[in-house]
């Protein structure tokens, strides 16, 4: 039977590090907000703010939290990983890292993309789809998959630059965010084609790298870190070929999300470095047992509201077409006066959507004992390549082989499907239930 929030936060240990569970929720919280008061949807179609008004953008400089969320989960793997091995007595414990790790992330987001897939399948053999509006919500509920995809790749690669952070410290993250400079001057001095790329891994892993540093202690200057890392971003977007926008622009040339850039990288620095800066009064505030067991709360669900406040967006809209309300144009005075009411209804029918699927985030009764490290290697990596193919295409044109490319080869929604299923069942055949219970 799963232990209830107040009992989960009587029994939380004095050692467990509150302020890295409040990250958790406030970064996610801030996406949701953030992907909520973005859309601009009108009978054309959905457009993004941002776009609309171009000086909003320098909001996507407190909005764009992901990189406290990928540096939170570079402490918590730390911890869960150096546990699991303690604990293994010298046995490999890679594919039982993983299958853990993977368990409580992927259940609620194989069943949201089952469940939708489903939905679209009915839509389009029904005959419609095709729509601007409903043609526009099929490709948008699935975009920020892209960051479940990157998450998986930082699990995948937590054992290597562990060791890698073991020995070289702070030399491993300038290694990664000298590579991610690297990258930039080959892609942007020198022209040369797809390098960019790289940096989808070289610049999120940096940040993760951070946690890494934040598990050991080792942060002992966050202010110089939030300074370095702000004027670097500050200076970068000034004079270098670098937007202001901290989240990609739709028919931008250069993004800095997509790829992410030197840039981004650099507004990660600041947003670790700032966020420490607040961990003294945050973690006395957590200590108040009421907070925490809001925190411990808001966290068992936080994944399942991150999945479906997209769903409950495009709803509110839907009823507000499907009831004669007139949607007004984005961005005009009628537009904001309805902003509030819009993001209160969303947060309601979101709330209702988590009642519905949180079961799925539940964690698992069993963790699980040393398997097969390179089938759990194989399986992590046909899933994130699978979720970050879903994300490109989209759930529309499910019956007429619709495709993205996916590293230089085409994926059609199905075969991403497919791949995420397949790589989830074999990391989950990669080892046998055991009850050793991973922390972090």
């Amino acid at each position: 039977m799963t232990a209830s929030a107040r009992e989960m936060a009587a029994a939380t240990p004095g050692s467990r590090d509150r302020y890295i569970d409040l990250l958790r929720v406030a970064s996610l919280g801030t996406v949701v907000f953030g992907h909520w008061l973005m859309a601009a949807v009108s009978s054309d179609g959905i457009g993004n703010l941002l776009a609309l008004v171009p000086p909003l953008q320098v909001l996507t400089w407190g909005l764009q939290i992901m990189p406290v969320f990928f540096f939170v989960g570079g402490f918590s793997h730390a911890l869960s990983y150096r546990s699991l091995s303690r604990k293994a007595d010298g046995r490999p414990v890679y594919a039982a890292f993983l299958r853990a790790r993977l368990q409580r992330l992927l259940r609620p987001t194989l069943a949201f993309v089952l469940l939708w897939t489903a939905g679209a399948l009915a839509v389009q053999l029904a005959g419609g789809g095709h729509g601007r509006l409903t043609g526009a919500a099929l490709r948008l509920v699935t975009q920020p998959l892209w960051f479940i995809g990157i998450y998986l790749a930082m699990v995948a690669f937590t054992p290597p630059l562990l060791k890698l952070h073991e020995r070289h410290g702070w030399g491993a993250f300038a290694g990664l965010a000298a590579a991610a400079a690297l990258v930039d001057v080959l892609r942007f001095a020198l022209g040369v084609p797809y390098v960019e790329f790289l940096n989808f891994a070289f610049v999120w892993l940096a940040v993760h790298q951070l946690g890494f540093l934040r598990a050991d202690g080792r942060i002992t200057r966050p202010a110089v870190l939030a300074a370095a890392g702000l004027a670097g971003a500050v200076l970068l977007v000034a004079f270098g070929p670098y937007p202001l926008s901290m989240v990609g622009m739709p028919g931008e040339k250069v993004s800095n999300m997509a790829p992410p850039s030197l840039a981004l990288l650099a507004h990660g620095m600041w947003l670790v470095g700032a966020v420490q800066l607040l961990a003294g009064p945050a973690t006395a505030w957590l200590a108040r047992p009421r907070v925490w067991r809001g925190v411990v709360a808001a966290n068992g669900i936080a994944m399942t509201a991150f999945l479906w406040h997209l769903t409950a967006m495009l709803a509110v809209y839907a009823a507000q077409l499907a009831l004669g309300i007139r949607l007004p144009e984005p961005a005009t005075a009628a537009w904001w006066a309805q902003v509030p009411v819009r993001i209160v209804a969303a947060a309601a029918l979101t709330g209702v959507l988590v009642a519905a699927f949180k079961r799925f985030e539940a964690p698992g009764s069993s963790i699980t004992e040393p398997g097969s490290g390179p089938r759990a290697a194989a399986g992590i990596t046909v899933c994130l390549l699978g979720v970050l193919g879903l994300s490109m295409t989209g759930l529309g044109g499910l019956l007429d082989g619709h495709s993205a490319t996916l590293i230089a080869l085409p994926v059609t929604a199905p075969a991403a499907i497919g791949m995420a299923l397949g790589g989830w069942l074999l990391v989950e055949r990669s080892a046998s239930p055991r009850s050793v219970r991973l922390r972090g």
